[in-house]
């Protein structure tokens, strides 16, 4: 079965694109369909609400961290047994990098030979809309490759019209699209009910908010269920150009761990900022993937000789991750034993001797805090020192997102320089840890790197 694709798109961010992106993920799931579900993008916080919604793992798709070459095989991947693709955008159709809108929701959607249904934000405009569809439409017909190659163009599909007044503002919304020849596949009244708690850095996650989050996409299922027409939504997607999917085992080059490898993976509800991939990657060398959650598991279990510590919110739940001394207590003894440790963003801090005042794992000679200012970008990364994850001179893409600072902002052996920065980030025996996020399909070599460090259990402690 070849899975059908479409991407939801907006104009900006706050158009409404998650709630349309989300509500018609579940939609077509609660009536019967297999659907796989993406976003464009470093984020975080969306798949989780996405994975709610289809009942399989949210995936990102981000050019800029696992390269061009992978967005086709990686959508073909998570696509695979399932009837239909759902991609969101980010931020509005054209915006991507800042210094040249690459990875943009337009250069992936041509990228992936999906069209895109635009969701508009009708607030204050009726015949206008005709305009707006019009550029949106007409502009930037050949995004580029990084490379500079043509790669095609988004094609508009459709449209899905957001917090509309009225039946007279509907009417006169409708009338503005026929007039330029866009079918419009729903009209959404506007709501209030559908708002989810933000934080600093946006939505609370999906494994946080828990009922209220279950609730939440409840909520996005029925109003698009009642205001689109999902028939037509199936019809204007397109079935995936024919390709091979992504391989974990492929992209190892051949390596394999030794038997009755254990690697853990820190998840749950201060630690949900992680890949699918990663520990599908992990778990195709041969690695046992054991999850355990900080806030709740008192130890590590048996036998585990590595650890990945994902990004996430540990600011929010910094008492009870330090009141879980068990758990401190093991992962330090692990990470002094030499074995491998990569943490990112979230996991930094866990590693730190304090966050906020409160003591945690203190693998690292730093402490942290919380800022009121946000660094956010992607960054053209080199690694600075030989470690568990990366081989010196290394060059990475990695993405930034955060308002917490680390000091010192360094180690003595620093994990990443780029243009413009100070070197960042710790190498300390086995441990690599950075405010940077790398996504590991992009860099399938530093799996294996950080497989081939682990550590015997019995020399844990020792």
């Amino acid at each position: 079965m070849v899975a059908r694709a479409l991407v939801v798109a907006a104009p900006a961010s706050g158009s409404g694109k998650t709630t349309v992106a989300t509500g018609l993920m579940a939609a077509l799931t609660r009536r019967g369909s297999a659907v796989a579900p993406f976003k464009i993008g470093p984020d975080y916080i969306d798949p989780g609400y996405h994975t709610l919604a289809a009942g399989r793992p949210g995936r990102n798709l981000d050019p800029v961290l696992v390269g061009e070459q992978r967005i086709g095989p990686l959508v073909r991947h998570g696509a695979a047994g399932c009837e239909i693709a759902v991609i969101e955008g980010v931020m509005g159709l054209f915006d991507g990098r800042v210094a040249d809108g690459y990875g943009s929701t337009a250069q992936v959607a041509a990228m992936v030979g999906a069209p895109v249904v635009l969701v508009v934000d009708c607030r204050g405009q009726s015949r206008s809309v005709a305009a707006l569809l019009h550029g949106f439409r007409s502009f930037d017909p050949t995004p580029r490759s990084a490379g500079g190659a043509a790669i095609g163009r988004a094609r508009l599909a459709g449209v899905i019209l957001n917090r509309v007044g009225s039946a007279r503002h509907e009417e006169v919304l409708r009338a503005a699209c026929d007039e330029i020849g866009l079918p419009v596949l729903g009209v959404l009244p506007r709501r209030a009910e559908l708002a989810v708690p933000s934080r600093h850095l946006g939505l609370v996650t999906a494994v946080e908010h828990g009922a209220a989050a279950t609730a939440a996409v409840d909520a996005m299922a029925a109003l698009v269920a009642e205001h689109v027409d999902l028939d037509a939504v199936v019809r204007v997607a397109e079935p995936l150009p024919p390709g091979p999917g992504w391989e974990p085992a492929a992209e190892l080059g051949g390596f394999r761990a030794p038997a009755g490898l254990r690697t853990a993976v820190l998840g749950g509800e201060a630690f949900s900022f992680g890949y699918a991939e990663h520990v599908e990657l992990l778990e195709a060398a041969g690695s046992e993937v054991v999850l355990v959650d900080p806030l709740r598991d008192e130890t590590l279990p048996a036998g585990v000789g590595g650890l990945v510590l994902p990004g996430g919110f540990p600011e929010e739940h910094v008492r009870d991750l330090g009141a879980n001394t068990g758990l401190l207590e093991a992962i330090r003894a692990l990470a002094a034993a030499g074995a491998p440790v990569r943490a990112e963003c979230g996991g930094l801090l866990y590693l730190c001797r304090e966050l906020d005042g409160v003591p945690l794992v203190g693998a690292l000679d730093a402490t942290a805090a919380m800022t009121g200012r946000l660094t956010l970008g992607y960054r053209d990364a080199v690694a600075l020192s030989d470690s568990t994850g990366f081989a010196a001179g290394q060059r990475v893409s990695g993405h930034e997102f955060h308002h917490c600072a680390v000091t010192p902002r360094a180690g003595t052996a620093a994990a990443w320089g780029w243009r413009g920065g100070e070197p960042e980030g710790f190498v300390v025996g086995g441990v690599h840890a950075s405010f940077l996020h790398t996504h590991p399909a992009g860099t399938p070599d530093s799996v294996t790197r950080f497989l081939a460090a682990h550590v015997p259990a019995a020399q844990v402690g020792s």
